[in-house]
């Protein structure tokens, strides 16, 4: 194995990866089996599970596909980076970042006891803080390895209105957060197998990293801007289970003389415990600025409910809502079953829903 030094391996599926434990502070190859599947994410921290050679699948042979990164503790990635997604374990490259506010409830500052208002804001003052996201395009050979743990078109939008479908989603279009990205590098000058990669990303042997924006990247985001900015990120722990959420606006249809505002929201549930947990049912409350407040309850998310354990210990959805209002606010709780038959509420941090004022024109997917 040129270039690689596999002293442990991990199996997904009917593929292999492994990383060099040779040199704590120097450079490390990420191999693959024949080049293609998903990077476990036991494999970029702790391998859970030690395999010998006699477990190997036959005809498998380990591949270098590139080289580990320092990761940045300062500063943001380049349009152009590469990266394995350090929860999820998908290969990535990053098209460009995002300043969005972090409103963390675990670190909010606590007011004086109050009755919940409409909003769902609790007793939590929460003051937000600038965090980097990106926006990024996933390895399409990865995402039937990640489509359990974490969905794969979670990036939606709203349709023409001379379209026949009501959404449309472009696959393998991802927000990663800063701590999520685990840098590295690679020799091949198509390192992501995804049909917007060339389309977006130059290769320049001159440039660090050597994928620059083309121009058609910088105009699709010119273009998509509105629908794709993420602004508000919201985060709050209930035993040991971290929600996150993202809200986005998506546009304003008419129907039935009457205006319909949409947004989607992309939630990522994380175990922060060693204790197996399974989610069970939702419970939504859905406050409109029209005076409306709607409840939604039902069994597990998108049709799912995922176990959360050490080995998997994220889920990753996306969902819709659509109001009669310019805005409101959503929250509510999951919960979440024990393996002793147990049950525990988890909060879902309050959000609000907000519509862009200089709404423009509807947003363009794959089409120029």
């Amino acid at each position: 194995m040129a270039g690689c030094v596999a002293r442990r391996a991990l199996a997904v599926g009917s593929r292999w990866w492994s990383r060099s434990l040779t040199g704590a502070r120097g450079p490390r190859p990420l191999c693959a089996a024949g080049g293609a599947g998903a990077f476990p994410p036991a494999a970029t921290t702790t391998t859970r599970r030690h395999l010998s050679s006699r477990n190997r699948p036959e005809g498998k042979v380990l591949e270098t596909v590139g080289v580990f990164e320092v990761p940045k503790q300062n500063g943001k990635y380049e349009t152009g980076q590469l990266f394995l997604h350090s929860v999820f374990g998908y290969r990535g490259v990053v098209l460009f970042p995002w300043q969005a506010r972090l409103y963390d409830r675990d670190v909010a500052s606590v007011a004086p006891e109050k009755a919940e208002n409409p909003a769902g804001h609790g007793s939590k003052e929460v003051k937000g803080k600038t965090h980097t996201y990106y926006q990024v395009l996933i390895d399409a050979r990865d995402c039937p390895h990640i489509s359990q743990r974490s969905q794969t078109e979670a990036v939606t939008f709203l349709a023409n209105h001379d379209d026949s479908r009501a959404l449309y989603a472009i696959p393998g279009l991802d927000y990663v957060s800063h701590e999520d990205i685990l840098p590295y590098t690679s020799t091949d000058q198509v390192p992501i197998q995804h049909e917007l990669f060339e389309r977006f990303l130059l290769y320049d042997q001159t440039k660090a990293p050597p994928f620059v924006a083309r121009e058609t990247l910088r105009a699709w985001q010119e273009k998509n801007h509105p629908w794709l900015e993420l602004s508000d990120v919201h985060r709050e722990t209930t035993e040991n289970i971290r929600v996150t959420v993202i809200p986005f606006y998506m546009g304003m249809r008419e129907a039935q003389n009457s205006h319909v505002y949409w947004w989607r929201y992309c939630i990522r549930l994380e175990n922060l415990d060693s204790d197996v947990v399974q989610l069970r049912e939702r419970h939504w409350r859905i406050f409109s600025l029209s005076g409306t407040l709607e409840t939604v309850r039902g069994r597990g998310v998108v049709g799912r409910e995922p176990v959360l354990s050490k080995e998997q210990p994220a889920f990753q959805y996306s969902s819709h809502v659509s109001l009669q209002a310019s805005s409101g606010h959503m929250w509510g709780t999951f919960r979440f079953e024990r393996p002793d038959g147990s049950h525990f509420d988890v909060r879902i941090p309050p959000f609000s829903l907000e519509s862009n004022k200089d709404e423009k024109t509807p947003p363009s997917g794959l089409h120029w």
